[in-house]
């Protein structure tokens, strides 16, 4: 059996978050993609676009003085939705986060419309993001 088309498309995507790759992560996205990051932090919120959700980006890399690491467990994918439980890890100074998050896609036309970002531990990532 092989994996749904957009099982691929996610893999790419994390592949190209691990390596910086953003004009990889725009080439999977709609121009208008919006990104949803739970929490009750500075950084919680919604953003609208790519430049909106590079600067997000840049902000995660910056608190976490570069040690921000996202590693997927498992894809699910379908035409309409995909899912991918991965555990967070970074740090800022001696402070450590490991935390289990949920990430959840809504595909238009083979890209990525949607994401929203949540937590299995959103108290713990407020604190360490604040």
């Amino acid at each position: 059996m092989s994996e749904h088309p957009n099982v691929a498309r996610m893999r790419q995507g994390y592949e190209a978050f691990a390596k910086g790759d953003l004009d990889a992560l725009r080439q999977l996205w709609t121009g208008d993609v919006r990104w949803h990051e739970s929490g009750h932090s500075d950084l919680a919120g919604t953003y609208e676009g790519p430049d909106a959700i590079f600067g997000l980006f840049g902000r995660l890399f910056e608190l976490t003085e570069g040690s921000l690491k996202v590693e997927p467990r498992a894809y699910l994918a379908d035409d309409d939705y995909g899912a991918t439980p991965v555990t967070v890890s970074a740090h800022r100074g001696d402070r450590h986060l490991e935390v289990l998050n949920v990430h959840l896609v809504r595909f238009q036309d083979g890209l990525v419309a949607e994401f929203w970002d949540t937590s299995t531990d959103e108290d713990t990532m407020d604190r360490f993001l604040t």
